[in-house]
């Protein structure tokens, strides 16, 4: 599946901070590094399958962070917003969500035949994923879901 990713617009970008204002400072504090704001905002229309518009707010450039390749808060502004079942065992990689604002309902199953089991997320939960399963998140609540991603690579 094409991974297409937009930059943000500055009234799309205004917005956005607009809405996080209350909800999260997105400040890096990264040892060596004089940068403290987001590297990199990214929108992905209909991400993996889903429905609506999913933004990301990409907090390391390339190669700043050692064996992972992504760290990254991940929004899902409206109910219904949602990131479709995808793998990362292609890729070779393990992802963890954290939960920082709303709730959602994240999907996983085994492989791609597999069943999909369900699960209510909000605030502090944390998922992980690896090898060849499959994961998906939907917001299910009234408030923007906004999920922490880390994606590391797996040891060779």
């Amino acid at each position: 599946m094409k991974r297409e990713r937009k930059p943000l617009s500055k009234k799309e970008k205004s917005e956005l901070d607009n809405l996080l204002d209350s909800i999260l400072d997105p400040t890096l504090f990264h040892y060596g590094s004089e940068r403290r704001e987001v590297a990199r905002y990214d929108k992905r229309d209909n991400m993996y399958g889903g429905s609506g518009t999913v933004y990301l707010l990409q907090m390391f450039s390339k190669g700043e962070l050692v064996n992972n390749r992504i760290g990254a808060y991940m929004i899902l502004p409206e109910k219904g917003d949602s990131v479709g079942l995808h793998t990362h065992g292609t890729r070779k990689e393990q992802e963890l969500y954290v939960v920082v604002h709303g709730e959602g309902i994240y999907s996983e199953k085994d492989s791609e035949a597999g069943k999909v089991r369900n699960y209510d997320i909000k605030k502090g939960s944390v998922t992980t994923v690896r090898g060849e399963a499959y994961h998906a998140v939907k917001n299910s609540g009234n408030e923007p879901l906004v999920i922490f991603v880390i994606t590391t690579n797996e040891p060779e």
